[in-house]
């Protein structure tokens, strides 16, 4: 009898603590590399956040992944869930009506343009473009006619000008290009009067056009570096940008009055970029850095740097009874690294 108390009793605590965990049911939606099915596995950092967050609580969870991000809010907000994981941001307008776990990632947002409208600097076309083509031509020209003034003002007093004119034109050019890069040759100095204060206003005026040509020079690579691109968001407007709409980012462009195209799914506001349909695309960034490096480099390019800082959260709904918990059991990962092991399998970096 004693040998059958002790079994029954163990299968009575195990059935009483099964029956007494709790089970959360969480609301999510496909956002690479967050939340997302591989095979028939639901996978993502946030879906493995929720994984041990459940086991170190002793709890189980059930995932609904529903269709649109506003599908999954409206299921937290309305109580048909427990939680919500995803890339959800923490903003005040959804604080009103839910509530928000400690953050569990610093996110912002990110532009990608088409890669075919990135142009990398190329030193060969600067230096064969047509600005500084004609600067050059000019260059030339103004050289080769101070050379040919001094020519005509030296050549009976400067041996090095007494020459006919179909003999003097290169080496009057060459006194005269030698005199703005190096000051003249000392064995070379004009000898009429006339002829020195001519010199000594090329010499002056020298200074001015060198400066000039490096300013042209420097302009040209600069207009080179940034054409036919987007660097920042001051060069969305009159773009063909999408986004999702009632996200955060869509939110941003409405307050920078930047129009745009909005989607209710990541899907397809990828697929019509890829299409060229939208030549930009503003959302948040690790999730485009994520279709860059996974399938999207083809398409798209990062430009510029990531903008409007802001953290994710898990939502669950008003006055949860689950918060406390889940906030302790989060500090508790971060504590003893857990969290760190689960953001380095997802980004390859720790936090």
């Amino acid at each position: 009898m004693r040998r059958l108390i002790a079994p029954l009793a163990l299968i009575y605590l195990l059935w009483g603590l099964a029956a007494t965990a709790e089970t959360l049911t969480v609301s999510t939606v496909t956002r690479p590399p967050f939340s997302m099915m591989e095979g028939d596995r639901d996978t993502g950092f946030s879906i493995d956040l929720v994984r041990s967050l459940t086991d170190r609580l002793g709890w189980t969870y059930q995932l609904v992944r529903a269709e649109t991000f506003g599908e999954m809010l409206d299921m937290v907000k309305d109580g048909r869930v427990d939680m919500a994981a995803a890339n959800i941001s923490i903003t005040a307008a959804r604080e009103t009506d839910m509530d928000f776990s400690h953050p569990i990632f610093e996110s912002g947002l990110r532009i990608m343009v088409a890669a075919a409208d990135v142009r990398t600097p190329s030193l060969f076309r600067v230096l064969f473009s047509a600005d500084l083509m004609i600067a050059i031509a000019i260059a030339v020209v103004l050289l080769m006619g101070g050379g040919m003034m001094m020519w005509g003002l030296e050549r009976r007093a400067q041996p090095y000008f007494d020459r006919p004119l179909k003999e003097a034109w290169f080496p009057s050019f060459w006194w005269a290009l030698n005199l703005v890069v190096n000051g003249g040759f000392e064995e070379r100095v004009p000898r009429t009067p006339i002829g020195r204060i001519f010199g000594v206003v090329l010499v002056v005026s020298s200074l001015f056009v060198v400066s000039l040509f490096v300013a042209k020079i420097t302009a040209v690579m600069t207009v080179e570096a940034i054409s036919g691109s987007i660097n920042s968001v001051n060069d969305l407007y009159d773009k063909d940008v999408g986004t999702l709409a009632d996200s955060t980012a869509a939110r941003f462009l409405d307050r920078r009055d930047i129009g745009y195209s909005g989607y209710s799914d990541l899907a397809d506001l990828l697929a019509d970029f890829e299409d060229g349909k939208s030549r930009v695309v503003v959302f948040d960034a690790p999730v485009l850095d994520h279709y860059m490096e996974d399938e999207g480099r083809v398409y798209g390019r990062a430009v510029g740097q990531v903008f409007l800082r802001e953290d994710y959260g898990l939502l669950l709904p008003d006055r949860s009874p689950h918060l406390e918990e889940i906030n302790r059991a989060l500090l508790a990962m971060r504590e003893n690294g857990e969290y760190d092991d689960i953001y380095r399998k997802w980004f390859g970096k720790a936090p």
